[in-house]
């Protein structure tokens, strides 16, 4: 069966070129110019995840692109709206605040490693007010709380506080909110005192 594929010229052969095509699929695909590298570069990391004019100006680095052909892509693809830190901004509190249930103080150290500027930072953690962010520890220590149940309280309080502070929350938010959860799970608030005082 396979001598009456040959015979038909149907054979595929992967290191011979297409018809009107020369040379290899990867020499086809390298562009030489360090823009074309540069632009070819940020296109592909923009298509999986948005990213910050620092996370691809790095990448660029690493890849050893001129200096002068980074800055003018990056700069080409700022005016056309392909990369906006103020956008990649709103868009990473939104999402790891809902997500992971971060708060304004991890967000932000999230984005400055990102290369986000201090201003941008301001106004995207500025959109959750301390009203959310306390509702959101709530919901991470009620989630929580079960799995603390038989735990001594001291043991308890520490994870659960614990937790809070790992996600960015202020020493007394987390110790505030962990009382309020284990007061109406029908602990004593006297005994409470000890470990929790106002």
């Amino acid at each position: 069966m396979a001598s009456r594929r040959k015979d038909r010229g149907d054979s595929f052969s992967p290191s011979l070129p297409a018809p009107g095509q020369e040379g290899t699929r990867a020499e086809q695909e390298r562009p030489l110019d360090p823009v074309e590298q540069a632009r070819a570069l940020c296109l592909r990391l923009l298509t999986g995840t948005p990213r910050t004019r620092k996370q691809l100006a790095d990448a660029m680095r690493r890849r050893d692109i001129p200096e002068a052909a980074a800055e003018q892509v990056l700069e080409r693809f700022e005016d056309v709206g392909l990369i906006d830190d103020q956008a990649f901004a709103h868009a990473w509190v939104e999402s790891r605040h809902r997500g992971r249930g971060l708060a304004r103080r991890a967000l932000a150290q999230e984005l400055r490693t990102k290369g986000v500027d201090a201003e941008a930072i301001g106004h995207a953690v500025g959109q959750l007010d301390a009203e959310q962010e306390e509702e959101t520890a709530r919901a991470l220590v009620d989630r929580k709380l079960r799995a603390t149940r038989g735990l001594e309280k001291e043991k308890r309080i520490r994870r659960l506080a614990g937790m809070l502070a790992r996600k960015g929350y202020a020493e007394g938010l987390a110790l505030r909110v962990v009382r309020r959860a284990l007061e109406e799970e029908g602990e004593d608030p006297e005994a409470l005192e000890y470990y929790l005082p106002d």
